[in-house]
Protein backbone atom coordinates (compact mmCIF):
# COMPACT_ATOMS: atom_id res chain seq x y z
CA UNK A 1 0.00 0.00 0.00
CA UNK A 2 1.58 3.27 -1.06
CA UNK A 3 1.47 6.48 0.92
CA UNK A 4 -1.38 8.04 -1.11
CA UNK A 5 -3.76 5.19 -0.32
CA UNK A 6 -2.95 5.36 3.38
CA UNK A 7 -3.75 9.06 3.45
CA UNK A 8 -7.12 8.47 1.82
CA UNK A 9 -8.04 5.74 4.35
CA UNK A 10 -7.01 7.91 7.29
CA UNK A 11 -9.05 10.85 5.99
CA UNK A 12 -12.15 8.71 5.57
CA UNK A 13 -11.83 7.24 9.09
CA UNK A 14 -11.41 10.72 10.59
CA UNK A 15 -14.47 11.96 8.72
CA UNK A 16 -16.54 9.03 10.00
CA UNK A 17 -15.46 9.61 13.59
CA UNK A 18 -16.21 13.35 13.42
CA UNK A 19 -19.65 12.76 11.93
CA UNK A 20 -20.54 10.23 14.62
CA UNK A 21 -19.42 12.51 17.47
CA UNK A 22 -21.33 15.49 16.06
CA UNK A 23 -24.50 13.49 15.59
CA UNK A 24 -24.40 12.10 19.15
CA UNK A 25 -23.81 15.58 20.55
CA UNK A 26 -26.81 16.95 18.66
CA UNK A 27 -29.04 14.09 19.82
CA UNK A 28 -27.99 14.56 23.43
CA UNK A 29 -28.80 18.29 23.29
CA UNK A 30 -32.13 17.71 21.53
CA UNK A 31 -33.19 15.28 24.24
CA UNK A 32 -32.93 17.94 26.95
CA UNK A 33 -36.19 19.76 27.85
CA UNK A 34 -36.66 23.28 26.47
CA UNK A 35 -36.54 26.04 29.09
CA UNK A 36 -39.81 27.82 29.81
CA UNK A 37 -39.97 31.56 29.06
CA UNK A 38 -39.52 33.69 32.18
CA UNK A 39 -41.08 37.06 32.72
CA UNK A 40 -38.04 39.08 33.66
CA UNK A 41 -40.15 42.02 34.75
CA UNK A 42 -42.25 40.13 37.29
CA UNK A 43 -39.53 37.60 38.21
CA UNK A 44 -42.12 34.76 38.07
CA UNK A 45 -42.34 31.90 35.60
CA UNK A 46 -45.09 32.19 32.97
CA UNK A 47 -46.51 28.91 31.74
CA UNK A 48 -48.01 28.82 28.27
CA UNK A 49 -51.59 27.63 27.92
CA UNK A 50 -50.80 26.02 24.59
CA UNK A 51 -48.66 26.46 21.48
CA UNK A 52 -49.97 27.57 18.08
CA UNK A 53 -48.62 27.80 14.56
CA UNK A 54 -47.61 31.36 13.58
CA UNK A 55 -49.50 31.15 10.29
CA UNK A 56 -52.49 29.11 11.51
CA UNK A 57 -53.88 29.86 15.02
CA UNK A 58 -56.21 26.85 14.66
CA UNK A 59 -53.18 24.52 14.81
CA UNK A 60 -52.64 23.97 18.56
CA UNK A 61 -50.31 21.74 20.59
CA UNK A 62 -49.66 21.21 24.27
CA UNK A 63 -45.90 21.72 23.89
CA UNK A 64 -43.29 23.26 21.61
CA UNK A 65 -42.62 21.81 18.21
CA UNK A 66 -42.93 22.49 14.51
CA UNK A 67 -45.95 23.56 12.48
CA UNK A 68 -46.93 21.73 9.26
CA UNK A 69 -45.05 24.48 7.41
CA UNK A 70 -41.86 23.76 9.38
CA UNK A 71 -42.03 26.89 11.56
CA UNK A 72 -41.53 26.91 15.35
CA UNK A 73 -44.75 26.94 17.36
CA UNK A 74 -45.48 30.13 19.33
CA UNK A 75 -46.53 29.98 23.02
CA UNK A 76 -49.88 31.54 24.07
CA UNK A 77 -50.16 32.73 27.69
CA UNK A 78 -53.23 33.38 29.83
CA UNK A 79 -53.18 37.14 29.29
CA UNK A 80 -52.83 36.68 25.52
CA UNK A 81 -55.65 34.14 25.04
CA UNK A 82 -58.49 35.47 22.85
CA UNK A 83 -61.97 35.98 24.32
CA UNK A 84 -64.84 34.21 22.58
CA UNK A 85 -66.48 36.55 20.06
CA UNK A 86 -63.70 39.17 20.15
CA UNK A 87 -62.09 40.21 16.89
CA UNK A 88 -59.11 42.49 16.26
CA UNK A 89 -58.89 44.83 13.28
CA UNK A 90 -56.01 47.09 12.29
CA UNK A 91 -56.61 50.85 12.46
CA UNK A 92 -56.36 51.10 8.67
CA UNK A 93 -59.18 48.60 8.17
CA UNK A 94 -61.29 50.31 10.84
CA UNK A 95 -60.86 53.60 8.99
CA UNK A 96 -61.66 52.04 5.62
CA UNK A 97 -64.84 50.44 6.98
CA UNK A 98 -66.03 53.79 8.31
CA UNK A 99 -66.62 52.44 11.82
CA UNK A 100 -68.37 54.99 14.06
CA UNK A 101 -69.17 54.54 17.74
CA UNK A 102 -71.48 56.12 20.30
CA UNK A 103 -71.54 55.94 24.08
CA UNK A 104 -74.43 54.34 25.95
CA UNK A 105 -75.86 56.63 28.61
CA UNK A 106 -78.87 57.48 30.72
CA UNK A 107 -81.48 59.90 29.37
CA UNK A 108 -85.19 60.64 29.44
CA UNK A 109 -86.89 58.52 26.80
CA UNK A 110 -90.13 60.05 25.56
CA UNK A 111 -91.46 57.67 22.96
CA UNK A 112 -93.77 59.04 20.26
CA UNK A 113 -96.21 56.91 18.31
CA UNK A 114 -96.61 58.10 14.73
CA UNK A 115 -99.61 56.85 12.80
CA UNK A 116 -102.38 58.00 10.47
CA UNK A 117 -106.10 58.53 10.90
CA UNK A 118 -109.33 59.78 9.34
CA UNK A 119 -111.47 62.70 10.45
CA UNK A 120 -115.04 61.82 11.43
CA UNK A 121 -118.07 63.48 12.94
CA UNK A 122 -118.31 63.73 16.68
CA UNK A 123 -120.82 60.93 17.12
CA UNK A 124 -121.79 62.24 20.54
CA UNK A 125 -123.57 65.04 18.66
CA UNK A 126 -124.58 63.15 15.52
CA UNK A 127 -128.37 62.93 15.09
CA UNK A 128 -130.14 60.49 12.74
CA UNK A 129 -133.60 61.47 11.48
CA UNK A 130 -136.21 58.64 11.28
CA UNK A 131 -139.99 58.85 10.84
CA UNK A 132 -142.21 57.12 13.39
CA UNK A 133 -145.13 56.62 11.04
CA UNK A 134 -145.63 55.57 7.45
CA UNK A 135 -146.24 58.28 4.88
CA UNK A 136 -145.11 60.24 1.86
CA UNK A 137 -142.66 63.12 1.62
CA UNK A 138 -144.76 66.03 0.38
CA UNK A 139 -141.97 68.65 0.48
CA UNK A 140 -138.22 68.54 1.14
CA UNK A 141 -136.56 71.72 2.42
CA UNK A 142 -132.92 70.48 2.27
CA UNK A 143 -131.67 69.49 -1.15
CA UNK A 144 -128.21 67.98 -0.70
CA UNK A 145 -125.80 66.50 1.82
CA UNK A 146 -123.58 69.12 3.39
CA UNK A 147 -126.27 71.81 3.55
CA UNK A 148 -126.08 73.70 6.84
CA UNK A 149 -129.18 73.79 9.00
CA UNK A 150 -130.16 75.65 12.16
CA UNK A 151 -132.07 74.15 15.07
CA UNK A 152 -135.83 74.62 14.48
CA UNK A 153 -135.46 75.03 10.72
CA UNK A 154 -137.95 72.92 8.65
CA UNK A 155 -136.53 69.76 7.05
CA UNK A 156 -139.49 68.06 5.32
CA UNK A 157 -143.31 67.78 5.24
CA UNK A 158 -144.92 64.35 5.66
CA UNK A 159 -148.42 63.16 4.86
CA UNK A 160 -149.44 60.19 6.97
CA UNK A 161 -152.95 58.82 7.67
CA UNK A 162 -151.77 57.86 11.18
CA UNK A 163 -150.89 61.47 11.96
CA UNK A 164 -154.27 62.61 10.66
CA UNK A 165 -156.06 60.09 12.93
CA UNK A 166 -153.99 61.19 15.93
CA UNK A 167 -155.02 64.84 15.39
CA UNK A 168 -158.71 63.90 15.04
CA UNK A 169 -158.53 61.99 18.35
CA UNK A 170 -157.28 65.11 20.09
CA UNK A 171 -160.04 67.25 18.60
CA UNK A 172 -162.66 64.66 19.63
CA UNK A 173 -161.32 64.61 23.19
CA UNK A 174 -161.45 68.41 23.33
CA UNK A 175 -165.04 68.39 22.08
CA UNK A 176 -166.07 65.93 24.82
CA UNK A 177 -164.13 68.00 27.36
CA UNK A 178 -162.63 64.85 28.85
CA UNK A 179 -159.26 65.74 30.46
CA UNK A 180 -158.03 62.13 30.54
CA UNK A 181 -158.73 61.62 26.83
CA UNK A 182 -157.17 64.99 25.98
CA UNK A 183 -153.97 64.15 27.88
CA UNK A 184 -153.76 60.72 26.20
CA UNK A 185 -154.23 62.24 22.72
CA UNK A 186 -151.56 64.88 23.36
CA UNK A 187 -149.09 62.25 24.61
CA UNK A 188 -149.64 60.20 21.46
CA UNK A 189 -148.93 63.20 19.22
CA UNK A 190 -145.75 64.04 21.14
CA UNK A 191 -144.62 60.39 20.89
CA UNK A 192 -145.01 60.62 17.12
CA UNK A 193 -142.58 63.59 17.15
CA UNK A 194 -145.27 66.24 16.68
CA UNK A 195 -143.86 69.46 18.11
CA UNK A 196 -145.49 71.01 21.22
CA UNK A 197 -146.12 74.17 19.17
CA UNK A 198 -148.27 72.24 16.68
CA UNK A 199 -150.20 70.61 19.55
CA UNK A 200 -150.91 74.08 20.94
CA UNK A 201 -152.16 75.26 17.54
CA UNK A 202 -154.53 72.25 17.35
CA UNK A 203 -156.01 73.11 20.72
CA UNK A 204 -156.40 76.69 19.65
CA UNK A 205 -157.86 76.49 16.10
CA UNK A 206 -159.33 72.93 16.25
CA UNK A 207 -158.20 72.22 12.62
CA UNK A 208 -156.53 69.02 11.33
CA UNK A 209 -153.31 69.37 9.25
CA UNK A 210 -153.05 66.92 6.36
CA UNK A 211 -149.25 67.41 6.05
CA UNK A 212 -147.07 67.89 9.10
CA UNK A 213 -143.75 69.80 9.01
CA UNK A 214 -140.79 68.28 10.85
CA UNK A 215 -137.93 70.56 11.95
CA UNK A 216 -134.18 70.18 12.70
CA UNK A 217 -133.48 69.11 16.29
CA UNK A 218 -130.03 70.79 16.30
CA UNK A 219 -127.76 73.01 14.24
CA UNK A 220 -125.15 71.42 11.99
CA UNK A 221 -124.72 70.06 8.50
CA UNK A 222 -126.87 67.51 6.71
CA UNK A 223 -125.25 64.20 5.90
CA UNK A 224 -126.49 60.96 4.33
CA UNK A 225 -129.55 62.52 2.73
CA UNK A 226 -131.48 59.48 1.50
CA UNK A 227 -134.86 60.89 0.47
CA UNK A 228 -136.46 63.05 -2.20
CA UNK A 229 -139.91 64.56 -2.57
CA UNK A 230 -142.56 61.92 -3.15
CA UNK A 231 -140.68 59.13 -1.37
CA UNK A 232 -142.71 56.68 0.69
CA UNK A 233 -141.02 56.23 4.05
CA UNK A 234 -141.45 53.87 6.97
CA UNK A 235 -140.31 53.93 10.60
CA UNK A 236 -137.13 51.98 9.70
CA UNK A 237 -136.04 54.49 7.03
CA UNK A 238 -133.04 56.76 7.73
CA UNK A 239 -134.02 60.04 6.16
CA UNK A 240 -130.84 62.00 6.91
CA UNK A 241 -128.24 62.75 9.59
CA UNK A 242 -127.20 66.04 11.15
CA UNK A 243 -123.68 66.39 12.49
CA UNK A 244 -121.67 69.18 14.07
CA UNK A 245 -118.18 70.28 13.03
CA UNK A 246 -117.17 72.43 16.00
CA UNK A 247 -115.48 69.32 17.40
CA UNK A 248 -114.41 66.23 15.45
CA UNK A 249 -113.12 62.74 16.06
CA UNK A 250 -110.08 61.16 14.42
CA UNK A 251 -109.99 57.37 14.17
CA UNK A 252 -106.37 56.12 14.26
CA UNK A 253 -104.72 52.71 14.60
CA UNK A 254 -101.60 51.67 16.51
CA UNK A 255 -99.64 48.42 16.37
CA UNK A 256 -100.27 45.69 18.90
CA UNK A 257 -96.84 46.18 20.52
CA UNK A 258 -97.63 49.89 21.02
CA UNK A 259 -100.97 49.28 22.74
CA UNK A 260 -99.56 49.27 26.32
CA UNK A 261 -98.07 52.74 25.75
CA UNK A 262 -101.41 54.39 24.93
CA UNK A 263 -103.78 55.66 27.59
CA UNK A 264 -106.77 58.02 27.70
CA UNK A 265 -105.81 61.66 28.06
CA UNK A 266 -102.42 61.53 26.31
CA UNK A 267 -101.66 64.63 24.21
CA UNK A 268 -101.84 64.26 20.44
CA UNK A 269 -100.58 66.44 17.58
CA UNK A 270 -102.22 66.25 14.15
CA UNK A 271 -101.03 67.60 10.79
CA UNK A 272 -102.41 67.56 7.24
CA UNK A 273 -100.26 67.22 4.12
CA UNK A 274 -102.32 69.77 2.23
CA UNK A 275 -102.09 72.36 5.03
CA UNK A 276 -98.33 72.61 5.73
CA UNK A 277 -97.32 74.48 8.86
CA UNK A 278 -100.68 73.99 10.57
CA UNK A 279 -100.99 71.78 13.66
CA UNK A 280 -103.95 70.73 15.78
CA UNK A 281 -103.61 69.74 19.43
CA UNK A 282 -105.95 67.12 20.85
CA UNK A 283 -106.17 64.22 23.29
CA UNK A 284 -106.78 60.49 23.30
CA UNK A 285 -110.52 60.23 23.96
CA UNK A 286 -111.15 56.47 23.88
CA UNK A 287 -109.30 53.19 23.31
CA UNK A 288 -111.36 50.45 21.70
CA UNK A 289 -111.43 47.16 23.61
CA UNK A 290 -110.54 44.77 20.76
CA UNK A 291 -107.88 44.45 18.05
CA UNK A 292 -108.39 44.03 14.35
CA UNK A 293 -107.89 40.29 13.81
CA UNK A 294 -106.44 40.76 10.31
CA UNK A 295 -104.19 43.79 10.73
CA UNK A 296 -103.35 43.17 14.43
CA UNK A 297 -103.89 46.85 15.18
CA UNK A 298 -105.77 48.67 17.92
CA UNK A 299 -108.18 51.49 17.13
CA UNK A 300 -107.82 54.71 19.08
CA UNK A 301 -110.27 57.62 19.05
CA UNK A 302 -108.83 61.13 19.22
CA UNK A 303 -110.72 64.38 19.84
CA UNK A 304 -109.86 67.78 18.29
CA UNK A 305 -111.45 71.23 18.39
CA UNK A 306 -112.50 72.57 14.97
CA UNK A 307 -113.82 76.06 15.56
CA UNK A 308 -113.02 77.27 12.02
CA UNK A 309 -114.47 74.06 10.49
CA UNK A 310 -111.40 73.39 8.37
CA UNK A 311 -111.42 69.72 9.31
CA UNK A 312 -113.95 67.78 7.28
CA UNK A 313 -115.12 64.18 7.68
CA UNK A 314 -113.00 61.55 5.87
CA UNK A 315 -109.92 63.79 5.67
CA UNK A 316 -106.60 61.91 5.91
CA UNK A 317 -104.27 63.08 8.69
CA UNK A 318 -100.93 62.24 10.34
CA UNK A 319 -101.04 62.04 14.12
CA UNK A 320 -98.34 61.78 16.78
CA UNK A 321 -99.25 60.41 20.21
CA UNK A 322 -96.83 61.51 22.94
CA UNK A 323 -96.60 58.76 25.55
CA UNK A 324 -95.45 59.08 29.16
CA UNK A 325 -91.62 59.47 29.26
CA UNK A 326 -89.29 56.97 30.93
CA UNK A 327 -86.96 58.72 33.36
CA UNK A 328 -83.24 57.82 33.52
CA UNK A 329 -83.36 55.07 30.90
CA UNK A 330 -80.18 53.50 29.49
CA UNK A 331 -80.32 54.29 25.77
CA UNK A 332 -78.22 53.73 22.64
CA UNK A 333 -78.76 55.02 19.09
CA UNK A 334 -81.39 53.04 17.23
CA UNK A 335 -79.05 52.19 14.37
CA UNK A 336 -76.64 50.46 16.79
CA UNK A 337 -79.09 47.59 17.45
CA UNK A 338 -78.95 44.48 15.26
CA UNK A 339 -82.39 42.86 15.41
CA UNK A 340 -82.78 39.21 14.43
CA UNK A 341 -85.60 36.74 14.71
CA UNK A 342 -84.67 35.46 18.16
CA UNK A 343 -82.06 37.87 19.53
CA UNK A 344 -81.10 41.54 19.66
CA UNK A 345 -77.40 42.45 19.67
CA UNK A 346 -75.02 45.40 19.72
CA UNK A 347 -71.32 45.46 18.82
CA UNK A 348 -69.04 46.78 21.58
CA UNK A 349 -65.88 48.75 20.74
CA UNK A 350 -63.31 47.52 23.28
CA UNK A 351 -60.47 49.75 22.10
CA UNK A 352 -57.20 49.04 20.26
CA UNK A 353 -59.16 47.74 17.27
CA UNK A 354 -60.99 45.04 19.26
CA UNK A 355 -64.75 44.47 18.90
CA UNK A 356 -67.24 42.01 20.36
CA UNK A 357 -70.96 41.38 19.75
CA UNK A 358 -73.15 41.03 22.83
CA UNK A 359 -76.85 40.21 23.32
CA UNK A 360 -79.12 42.86 24.87
CA UNK A 361 -82.74 43.11 26.01
CA UNK A 362 -84.64 46.01 24.49
CA UNK A 363 -87.30 48.21 26.04
CA UNK A 364 -89.01 51.15 24.38
CA UNK A 365 -88.05 52.04 20.82
CA UNK A 366 -88.39 55.61 19.60
CA UNK A 367 -87.36 57.37 16.42
CA UNK A 368 -83.70 57.95 17.37
CA UNK A 369 -82.95 55.95 20.52
CA UNK A 370 -83.64 52.50 21.99
CA UNK A 371 -83.94 51.61 25.66
CA UNK A 372 -81.58 48.86 26.88
CA UNK A 373 -82.97 46.91 29.82
CA UNK A 374 -80.23 44.29 30.18
CA UNK A 375 -76.90 43.27 28.65
CA UNK A 376 -75.15 46.67 28.58
CA UNK A 377 -73.69 49.14 31.04
CA UNK A 378 -73.59 52.93 30.94
CA UNK A 379 -70.44 54.30 29.32
CA UNK A 380 -69.94 51.38 26.93
CA UNK A 381 -69.00 52.28 23.37
CA UNK A 382 -71.26 50.70 20.76
CA UNK A 383 -70.73 50.62 17.01
CA UNK A 384 -73.32 52.53 14.97
CA UNK A 385 -71.95 51.90 11.46
CA UNK A 386 -70.46 48.78 9.82
CA UNK A 387 -71.77 46.83 12.81
CA UNK A 388 -73.32 44.09 10.66
CA UNK A 389 -69.93 43.09 9.22
CA UNK A 390 -68.30 43.19 12.67
CA UNK A 391 -71.15 41.16 14.16
CA UNK A 392 -70.70 38.50 11.49
CA UNK A 393 -66.95 38.24 12.11
CA UNK A 394 -67.50 38.19 15.89
CA UNK A 395 -69.97 35.32 15.59
CA UNK A 396 -67.50 33.33 13.47
CA UNK A 397 -64.74 33.94 16.02
CA UNK A 398 -66.94 32.79 18.90
CA UNK A 399 -67.95 29.63 17.04
CA UNK A 400 -64.31 28.79 16.28
CA UNK A 401 -63.26 29.18 19.92
CA UNK A 402 -66.16 27.04 21.07
CA UNK A 403 -65.04 24.33 18.66
CA UNK A 404 -61.50 24.55 20.02
CA UNK A 405 -62.46 24.58 23.72
CA UNK A 406 -62.73 21.36 25.71
CA UNK A 407 -60.15 18.77 26.72
CA UNK A 408 -56.63 20.22 26.43
CA UNK A 409 -55.25 16.82 25.43
CA UNK A 410 -57.63 16.44 22.49
CA UNK A 411 -56.43 16.94 18.95
CA UNK A 412 -57.12 20.45 17.69
CA UNK A 413 -58.55 21.58 14.38
CA UNK A 414 -56.38 20.40 11.53
CA UNK A 415 -54.51 17.80 13.66
CA UNK A 416 -56.03 14.72 12.06
CA UNK A 417 -53.33 14.55 9.38
CA UNK A 418 -50.55 14.56 11.98
CA UNK A 419 -49.76 11.90 14.63
CA UNK A 420 -50.08 12.92 18.29
CA UNK A 421 -46.95 13.85 20.20
CA UNK A 422 -45.05 10.86 21.64
CA UNK A 423 -44.40 11.18 25.40
CA UNK A 424 -41.19 9.29 24.89
CA UNK A 425 -40.05 11.46 22.08
CA UNK A 426 -36.50 11.68 23.40
CA UNK A 427 -36.06 7.90 23.53
CA UNK A 428 -37.43 7.62 20.02
CA UNK A 429 -34.98 10.19 18.80
CA UNK A 430 -32.09 8.40 20.53
CA UNK A 431 -33.12 5.08 19.01
CA UNK A 432 -33.38 6.68 15.61
CA UNK A 433 -29.96 8.20 16.04
CA UNK A 434 -28.49 4.78 16.94
CA UNK A 435 -29.99 3.27 13.82
CA UNK A 436 -28.71 6.08 11.66
CA UNK A 437 -25.25 5.71 13.19
CA UNK A 438 -25.26 1.93 12.60
CA UNK A 439 -26.41 2.35 9.01
CA UNK A 440 -23.84 5.03 8.27
CA UNK A 441 -21.02 2.92 9.74
CA UNK A 442 -22.13 -0.22 7.88
CA UNK A 443 -22.46 1.55 4.55
CA UNK A 444 -19.18 3.41 4.81
CA UNK A 445 -17.31 0.24 5.94
CA UNK A 446 -18.82 -1.77 3.11
CA UNK A 447 -17.76 0.80 0.56
CA UNK A 448 -14.26 1.00 1.97
CA UNK A 449 -13.97 -2.81 1.95
CA UNK A 450 -14.69 -2.83 -1.76
CA UNK A 451 -12.45 0.10 -2.49
CA UNK A 452 -9.38 -1.06 -0.53
CA UNK A 453 -8.76 -4.38 -2.39
CA UNK A 454 -9.14 -2.59 -5.67
CA UNK A 455 -6.58 -0.01 -4.63
CA UNK A 456 -4.28 -2.79 -3.30
CA UNK A 457 -4.52 -4.56 -6.61
CA UNK A 458 -3.66 -1.41 -8.39
CA UNK A 459 -0.63 -0.95 -6.15
CA UNK A 460 0.44 -4.55 -6.73
CA UNK A 461 0.18 -4.06 -10.35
Amino acid sequence: MNSSNRMIIVALLAAMAGAAVSYLALETGAGQPSPEPVDSGAGAERKPLYWVAPMDPAYRRDGPGKSPMGMDLVPVYADDAPVAGTISISPEVVNNLGVRTARAGHAQLAAEIRTVGYVQYDEDHLVHIHPRVEGWIEKLYVKASGDPVVAGEPLYELYSPQLVNAQEELLLALKRDNPRLVAAAEDRLLALQISPDLVAELRRDRRVRQSVTFRAPQSGVVDNLNIREGFFVMPGTTLMSIGVLEEVWVEAEVFERQAPLVSVGLPVTMTLDYLPGREWQGTVDYIYPSLDEKNRTLRVRLRFANADRILKPNMFAQVTIRTHPVEDALVVPREAVIRTGNQDRVVLALGDGRFRATAVELGRVEEQFVEIRDGLEAGANVVVSAQFLLDSESSKSADLLRMQSGDSASVGVGDAALPPADPGGGASRQHTGHDMEHDMGHDMGHDMGHEMPQQAGDSHD
